[in-house]
Parts: C-alpha cells; structure tokens; sequence
C-alpha cells in the first residue's frame, strides 16, 4: 500500500499556495490537507475548487479543508508559502520582500511553535534563505525538521538547460545549484556529470559544436524566475514540484539527496547562516548535510554566497 500521512498543512492560499495545493492533490500520498490563510474567502475558494477533482476516477479522495493553526497541532508536515511575492514591475531580487516577509514569517512561528515543534516545515517564502534563518534561530526550532525549498528549483532549472544541451534526459543529470536562492546561487562545475561522464567532457562525448558557456546557464538560471514573473505575472508550476518532490521524500523515507537551505553547523567551517546544500531527506526531516568537494572556484562562490547572506543578517538585529 502507498505509504501516506495524515494531515499535512498548508500556510497560504496565494498563487504559490494555490498551486502547492493542487500539485499535492495528485499526489495521493496525504490523508488531509488543511489551508490555512488570512483572507479566509480566498482560502475557501482554492479548498472548493480543488475538492471537486476528488470526485474523478483517476483522484485521490483527500480531505482537504480550511483551517487554523490549531491544525499544527497534529500536522505531520507544514508548508509556509505565506507573504506577498514580487509583482511584474518590481526590482528583479527577491530581497525587496525581505521586510514585509520577515515579520509574517515571524508571526506565523510564534502561532506555530505554540502547538507544535515536532512538525517538520518546508518553507517556500522569499527571501528564500533569510526567512529560513530567522524561523530555525529566532525560534529555536528543531534544525532537522525547518529547511527551505532552496536551490532545488534552480537545480532542476540547471539540469533541464543542461540536457537540453546535450540532448539527454534531465533525470540523467547529475549537478547541483547551491547557496542563496538568488543572485548569488552558484554551480559546483567539477561536481557536475551526466550518467557519470564529466562535465569536461561533455563536448566530445555529445558531440557539441561549442563548448557550454557557464556564465550564460548560470545567469539563466538566476533570471528563470523573474522572466517567467514578468511573462505570466507570477511562478508557481515549478516550485509546487519541488514541494511536492520534498513532501514524497519525506512520506517515503527515500533517504535521497535534494539542494535544501538549512542553517550551517560548521560545513566549509561556516556557522550561522542558511543556505543550500545537498542534503538527505528522510521521514525525520534533513538526516545529513554532504559537503561536495569545491574546487577553488566553488570554495570563493560559497564565500561570496556567505557574505551577502551574513551582512543582510547583520542589518536585522535579531
């Protein structure tokens, strides 16, 4: 039988959350869903209109209902996508959030951590890494079970560009976006292979015309998000993926390896700060952080990466 959970909430009903929910829906691996937003219509709305499709042969026959954090209580996972997103117009970082969404993100902990701290919490609100940080220290959750979507969806965005590239399928590609899930997120180069041939010779093995210009993927992927923002109004198919890629490895106990943002206990000798790096996920959260072996690039990206993140750390005052 499908292994599946019993309640799983979820904290906003925006265009992200809408899309969360939706993508959990097919996913057939939650008993209840429980939605959980201010504006209790639009909340209700999303709840109705996706539980109608239980009512199709090939659907799952999910609970799925408005809440409150009450719900926490005896949620086995909870899924923060809460807090205004970058609109079509504004400045193309997702830091321009980072005062409105630190606050939301702070109030909505307190009002979780008042029924439970055995949840584990996946967070999707930007800026991705910050919030993270200040959720996991502020509120001295348990470091295992608090991580953040991270690099994963600039992981896939990577392996995607990549087999494309070499005309290969994106499963088959082995390579990580790692630090902040934003500008200055970075590629690990001499870690990156396909099937096992390295990345430095993939022009020979493939049969590439021109050697794969690293700056333009790398650039690529960073501005995916915004081009897609600034072409539809907002993105949310390829992030409701990779929530549900982390709730399916949870539920399955698939020990597999994801880019999360986690807050680093001496990884690279770095301390407090949070960032993505390849971890192992379990029924228990986050069992393992791997350190990838950095060549001399990838060790000054990291740092570049860690003094962004300290320095807007530093100007909160926490």
């Amino acid at each position: 039988m499908q292994p599946k959970i019993g309640k799983l909430v979820l904290i906003g009903a925006g265009n992200v959350g809408s899309a969360v929910l939706n993508s959990l829906m097919q996913l057939n691996v939650v008993n209840e869903i429980v939605v959980i937003d201010y504006n209790k219509d639009k909340a209700l709305g999303e709840v109705l209109d996706a539980s109608h499709t239980t009512a199709f042969v090939y659907s799952s026959n999910v609970v799925v209902r408005v809440g409150d954090y009450s719900d926490c209580a005896d949620a086995q996972i909870i899924i923060m996508t809460a807090g205004p997103s970058i609109k079509p117009g504004d400045k193309r970082d997702r830091m321009v959030l980072l005062d409105k969404n630190v606050t939301v993100m702070c109030e909505t902990m307190e009002k979780i951590t008042s029924y439970t701290r055995e949840a584990i919490i996946i967070n999707v609100s930007n800026p991705l890494d910050i919030l993270t940080y200040v959720a996991q220290t502020k509120f001295d959750y348990p470091k295992e079970k608090l991580f953040g979507t991270g690099t994963l969806l600039d992981t896939a965005r990577f392996n995607r560009m990549i087999a494309d590239i070499c005309h290969v399928d994106a499963k088959n590609v082995t390579g990580f976006v790692l630090g902040e899930h934003g500008t200055t997120s970075f590629v690990p180069w001499n870690t990156v292979n396909i099937v096992g041939v390295p990345f430095e010779e993939f022009k020979t093995q493939f049969s590439l015309t021109e050697n794969i210009n690293k700056e333009k993927i790398l650039n690529d992927i960073k501005e995916a998000g915004m081009d897609i923002l600034q072409l539809k109004g907002y993105t949310s198919s390829g992030i409701a993926l990779s929530v549900c890629r982390l709730v399916d490895a949870i539920i399955h106990n698939e020990h597999c390896v994801l880019p999360v943002s986690i807050l680093l206990n001496g990884q690279y000798g770095i301390h407090d700060v949070s960032l993505s790096l390849p971890c192992v996920i379990t029924s228990g959260g986050i069992e393992r952080v791997l350190e990838l072996p950095l060549d001399e690039n990838g060790k000054k990206d990291l740092q570049i990466c860690v003094d962004k993140l300290k320095n807007i750390i530093k100007d909160l005052n926490l």
